[in-house]
């Protein structure tokens, strides 16, 4: 088994077929990095993903242009939730600890969490009382931040 079929299987990998097919029910935009989706558990609301593609294992395997685009591309979507939601400040991790293919995350962070809370990682909270995206609960969220991504994607090639 190749290096690139190990990385086809990774949740990331996985993700990222499903939106090349038009079937991932997580997505928010095409990015010209990789897609960008909401996360599974909404622990804040606007919890975003940024996936890869061409999928890779770290960031350090892109080209030193492909990790400007996708440096470029996680600053583009905190722009988009700080102006759709009124977020106080945006967190960007990359980890790939649990799933090891290139992912950040992209928190926005809120004055309306706990004090004792928001100065900590996203991590420190309950994530089995999060609520799970859904397109009922999430969906206008989703389409705001798309239209956003969309309005200004011009912006970001100049």
């Amino acid at each position: 088994m190749s290096v690139g079929d190990r990385l086809d299987e990774t949740i990331v990998g996985r993700r990222v077929a499903l939106a090349r097919a038009g079937n991932n029910p997580w997505l928010v935009a095409k990015m010209a990095s990789g897609w960008v989706v909401m996360s599974d558990k909404q622990v804040v609301p606007g919890q975003l993903i940024l996936l890869s593609d061409p999928v890779v294992g770290a960031l350090n395997d892109l080209s030193r242009e492909q990790r400007a685009g996708y440096l470029l591309d996680m600053a583009r979507i905190g722009d988009a939730l700080l102006a759709v939601t009124g977020c106080l400040r945006v967190n960007y991790e990359i980890l790939g600890n649990t799933d090891p293919a290139l992912h950040a995350h992209i928190v926005p962070r809120y004055a309306s969490e706990p004090d004792e809370r928001r100065t900590m990682p996203i991590w420190l909270y309950d994530w089995s009382s999060a609520d799970v995206f859904s397109d009922d609960k999430h969906g206008v969220l989703r389409q705001r931040l798309a239209h956003h991504l969309s309005d200004h994607a011009a912006e970001a090639s100049a």
